[in-house]
This record gives structure tokens, sequence and C-alpha cells, in this order.
């Protein structure tokens, strides 16, 4: 067995594109070689800005020859029949056997070399594959992501003919652009990386990950500054370069009067810089860029001619900052009413008033304590910025912006905090606020997004979820869990109704518990925990059912709540068969000894449990649950509930019911697994 090379050499492709063509190439090569029959070891892949890289270890000599037997039709089967047959095996009349009164096909395939197989596997991949974007160029037919320069195929150290779009296979590629743009021969898979190595290539991406991440971080720290770290930083500079060469920077420190998330982004999304910070922790007027190559002058050169381009896109920055400075953002909010929301929902100056409006109620209801003007001046604040030139520039500072223009037009700080913050928490992971005015602005602005958008049937379909809404209701939860808001969700969906909506307080009831149970996945909660504390919690009080949920799976993994569930569902199960709904028959002075233990338990566990799930002593309600596990394991061992006599079956009967229902008080059963 031998290992098979292939490179396919092009002109840049983009950082962003590599990763899944690493994974298109393995899986394209494995499915043709599995295909034709041809067996191979462990498939490597890589990817430069300039090549797309695969070795096959342990590659088969040739596919192994095959017999196949295909039955056919009878032989007194109409012609049309034999016909079908033929043209599905590619043989003719007289190549069938006929065994009996039935026809038979006899394939006899023999082997072929690997080299073909990878021959028609490389055109094969070539032809199909997934680039999300490609092109055309000259007057070849042939579609790459950009224009393919050269194909390298050796299985050992013999090349793979294989022609494309006029491109001939062979064993010669490039080096680094700059450093070795000359030929390289190729010997074979064994000494690829290392031949480039020499010649300023690093083929593997991971390689180059750690020389960026390791070598940008020294080198900040040579220069006495902290790399702020960046893993997608990292990755797409990893796919930039084939020599990456971390330099240090900087730039004019008068420019760290704009927002320091702005001097971040600029850096990040423009220039692919990493921001470095001082040992106060403040935003440094530097940045480490990845050069690809290795200067000769210490990188002075290439680090002033960064800081150039840098100080350019800063001067822009800077400008949209100073002119959004002029503007207070109460003016700004009167151009939101020339901007729709959603054709169903109005302008977003619509929006900005329902949420104001909503936000105020959260607070003279007492769901959060905050003052209620500065609550009602965040919302009415929050979505200025979006008029403002730096979020035109830069989108993803929506909120960001708006908080740094508050606090700099003399705002209240917790009113400038929220306008920053209420879009938090963005997803699973994400800061969730805790400051009063912040969280009440947060929640009533997804609040007004759910609950409308549910109203005017606008909902999530299966994968798709236009408007964010799986996300919004998860940071509902959040921000009510987390802070322990203590409220109906019944009251939060009949305060966030848009007027004019159809009733869909049920609908989104249903989709916040489906939500909750993804979010409480998280948290190691297993989802029939949160049914059966649904069922019994109908208050809405997502905090309470919470706490019962926990309470309830904890339990439930121990001894006592394992037994109690068995015990439960034989309960169950015997008054479900018997259709039993309960009789006024006691016979209390014919009761047996094994019924007296458990009717004293119920008598003294069922106010127990009552009362400590009012009190939410959730913990203490299991645990009165738990003495039940006793008492009703000894009935069940003891006790026939079918008795012949009547009476005696009618009062165990309902002994098993007040057990059951019992139990249900505090958590339904018969919703849990196992």
């Amino acid at each position: 067995m031998t290992n098979f090379l292939l490179e396919l050499l092009s002109e840049e492709i983009p950082a962003r594109m590599q990763a899944k063509a690493r994974n298109d190439l393995a899986r394209l090569f494995a499915e043709c070689t599995g295909e034709f029959g041809l067996t191979t070891g462990a498939i490597d892949t890589f990817s430069t800005p300039r090549r797309l890289v695969l070795i096959a270890r342990d590659v088969a000599e040739a596919t192994e020859a095959s017999r196949e037997e295909i039955k056919g039709p009878r032989v007194n089967a109409p012609p049309q029949a034999l016909d079908g047959f033929l043209r599905k095996t590619g043989l003719t009349r007289d190549q069938l056997e006929e065994r009996g009164d039935v026809f038979f096909a006899v394939i006899e395939r023999a082997g072929r070399p690997a080299a073909d197989i990878l021959a028609d596997t490389i055109a094969r991949i070539v032809a199909d594959f997934p680039w999300p974007k490609s092109m055309r160029w000259g007057g070849g037919e042939l579609r790459w992501v950009r224009p393919l320069h050269g194909i390298v195929a050796l299985l050992g150290e013999e090349i793979v003919p294989v022609e494309i779009d006029g491109i001939a296979s062979g064993a010669t590629t490039v080096g680094h652009r700059f450093h070795h743009p000359g030929d390289i021969t190729i010997g074979g898979a064994q000494d690829y990386v290392e031949k480039l190595r020499a010649c300023h290539v690093i083929v593997d991406q991971k390689e180059r990950e750690t020389l960026i991440r390791e070598g940008a971080a020294a080198t900040a720290t040579e220069a006495g500054l902290t790399l702020l770290e960046d893993e997608g930083l990292v990755v797409e500079n990893a796919g930039l370069t084939e020599w990456p060469v971390p330099l240090v920077g900087r730039f004019d420190p008068e420019f760290l009067d704009v927002p320091r998330e702005v001097i971040v982004l600029t850096m990040r999304t423009n220039q692919k810089y990493f921001a470095c910070t001082n040992d106060q922790g403040l935003l440094a007027p530097a940045f480490v860029c990845v050069a690809n190559i290795a200067p000769n002058d210490g990188g002075e050169a290439i680090a002033q001619g960064n800081a150039r381009v840098l100080a350019a896109r800063l001067a822009d920055a800077r400008f949209f900052w100073e002119q959004d400075l002029k503007v207070p953002l109460e003016e700004q909010a009167k151009k939101l009413r020339g901007i729709v929301f959603h054709e169903k929902l109005g302008t977003v100056a619509d929006k900005v008033e329902r949420v104001a409006k909503l936000a105020r109620w959260l607070v003279e209801n007492g769901v959060v304590k905050a003052d209620a003007d500065q609550v009602e001046r965040a919302a009415r604040l929050a979505k200025s910025d979006l008029v403002t030139g730096m979020v035109g520039e830069f989108p993803e500072l929506q909120g960001v912006i708006g908080g740094y223009l508050a606090e700099a037009q003399g705002e209240a700080r917790s009113v400038s905090d929220a306008i920053r913050d209420h879009y938090k928490p963005v997803g699973q992971g994400d800061d969730v606020p805790s400051a009063p005015v912040t969280m009440a602005v947060a929640l009533a602005d997804k609040l007004d997004s759910l609950v409308g958008f549910f109203q005017f049937d606008e909902k999530p379909t299966g994968s798709k979820d236009p408007f964010a809404l799986r996300r919004a209701a998860l940071g509902i939860l959040s921000l009510i869990i987390d802070n322990q808001l203590r409220v109906s969700m019944r009251e939060l969906i009949t305060a966030a109704a848009h007027k004019g909506g159809a009733n869909a307080g049920r609908d989104i009831a249903s989709f916040l518990i489906e939500r909750l149970k993804v979010q409480q996945r998280e948290a190691g909660v297993r989802h029939d925990m949160i049914d059966a504390v649904v069922a019994v919690e109908t208050g809405g009080d997502n905090v309470r059912m919470v706490l019962r949920v926990h309470a309830l799976q904890k339990f439930v993994g121990s001894e006592d709540g394992t037994n109690l569930l068995v015990a439960y569902k034989r309960a169950a199960n015997i008054l479900k068969k018997e259709k039993w709904e309960g009789s006024s028959a006691s016979g209390a002075a014919d009761t047996a000894p094994q019924e007296r233990p458990l009717i004293a338990a119920l008598d003294a566990a069922e106010p127990k449990a009552s009362a400590a799930v009012d009190a939410e002593d959730f913990t203490a309600a299991m645990a009165a649950l738990a003495s039940l596990r006793k008492p009703i394991d000894d009935f069940f061992d003891h006790v026939t509930v079918n008795d012949p006599d009547p009476v005696k079956r009618e009062r165990r009967l309902n002994l098993l019911m007040r057990f059951r229902d019992a139990v249900n008080r505090v958590a339904d059963f018969s919703k849990i697994e196992g």
C-alpha cells in the first residue's frame, strides 16, 4: 500500500471558505473512492491561501475483482420485462444464464488499478466541488473558487495522469509567492510538507494558527502590551498567510477618544489586526498585524504601512463619531418614524412607544424595582442610535454606540447603561443584565417582539426564524430566571399584547415552555421533569417553576424517588386499567394491617407537602413524598387490590387514587420517563 498526494493550486482562496473546503475535499474523496471500491487509510486535508491539499494513507494498489449475480424475469416473461433487465445489466440475451425458468445475470468485474480510479476521483472532485461562490476564467468551462493553476497528483512517487480544462497533473508546485516563487518538484506525500516548509510555506493550517496565536501574544508582550485574544482572527489570519509573522504597529493616541469598541472593530473587521491593552487594561494605541513574509528590517516598514492604512480607517470612524455627538439622541429618535420595523407592526418609532409603556408597566406593577422615569427615558432613547452615522458604518455596535452617546450627552449612568445593554442577552452564554433599568428595557423590548410577531402570525416554522424569536424567548427566560423576577407569564403576555392582533397567548406560552426546555437542558435538566412540573404549575411563574423542576430532578435521582416513581406508575396503571374515578366506600373498620400505615403516611404527608409547595420549599415537599415510599411498597407486597370482596376492592382502589393524587400535587409523575 502507498500514500496518495493531491494538491490543487489556485489564486487566493477566501479564508472564510477554507475550513469547509477541507471538509468537502475529504468527504468527496472518501465518497468517490468508496463508490469505486478502492480502500484507503486515514485521510488528511490541509489548506493555505493558494492551495487545497489531501493526503490519503495506505491506498490499495487496485480494487478487488468482483462477481455479482442479479436475478431477472422468468423465462416466459413478456419481452418488455426482458428488455428492461438487459438495459439495467448492460448484457445481451445470450449472456444471461437460465436457471430453471428464471434468467440470471452474472457480472464479473476485474479489479481496477488505483491510479485509474484516482484519476476519475480527481476529475469528479474538481467538477462537483461545492464552493459557496465559484468563477470561470479565460475560455475554459471549469468553475473553481479562483483560477486553478496546477494539480499535483502522486501515488507513491508516480504521477496520476489527469487533465482538467487544459491543466495536466504533475509533480511540480510552487513555494511562497515572494520567498520562493519558483517551481518545486515533489517526490511524494512523504516529503511534501517539509519541502514546502523549506520554501516558506506551512501547509498545516493548525500549525499556522498556533504560530499566530502564540506569536502575536509574545510579540505584544515584548512591546509591553497585552494582546486582546480573538480566536476568530487567529483562524482568519491563518487563512490569509502561508508564512505568518506577527508584527507590532502603533497608531496616533488621539484616536483613543473614539469608543473602544469602534477601534477594535475597525482593526478586526477591516484590517484583520489584533487590538492590545496597556498594563491598566485600557486600550493601547497599538496593534498586532500578521505579515505573510519574513521581513529583512524586522517588520518596521510593514508595520508603518499598516499603521497608515489603519489611520485612514480610524479618521473615518472619528468623523462619524464627532458628527453623531452633535445631534441629541432625542432628535435622532424622531427619525425612527421613517423606518419600518415590520409591515404588520409599524415603524421603529411605534415599537419604541410600545416598549416604553411596557417597561414602565413592569416597574409600576412591581416586576422590576427601578426608577420608572429612568426606565421610560432609556426605552425611548434605546433605538435612537439606529440612525447614527456610526451604526450605519458599524451595525454590530447598535446599542453600544447609543450608550456612549447617551453618556456623552449627560444622561444618567443607569440610562446610558440600559441603552447599551438592552439587546442582551443575545444568545446562550451571553451576559444577562442585572441592573434594574437595563433589565426592564431589555425584557420589554424582547416581549414586544415575541408577542407582536406571534399575534400577527409571524411565528418560527421549522428551521426558519427570520425575526429571531427563539433567541428573544431565551432572552426573556434568562432575564426572568437569573434575576428572580416574580411574575406570571400570562400577565406579561397580556401587558405586551398589540392592539388589533390575534389572541396568541396559548401559543406564546407553549413556545416559551419549549424554549425553557432548551435553556434548562444546558443546565442538565431533563425535559420530562419540566413537563411534570408544567402540568401542576399553572401560575406561569418561571422562577417558581425552575425551583420546582430542580428539586424534582434531584428527588427522582435518589433511591427514594426512583422507587416511589415505580410505585406511582404501578398505582396509576391499576387505576387506568380499572377506569377508576373514585367512590364513597371507606370500610375503615375493616382495613388490613398493611393499609393502615399507608393511610397514616398519607394523612401526615399530604398537609406537609401542600404547605411546603405553598411556601416554595420544594425540597421539603419531595421529602414529604419520600415518606410514602415504604408504606406504598409494603402495601403492594401484602395487599391484593382487586380483592373478591367488592368493599375491600373499592377501598383499596380509593387508597391508590389518594396516593396518586397526593404525589401529583407536587408534580405529575405520569410525565416522567422511566
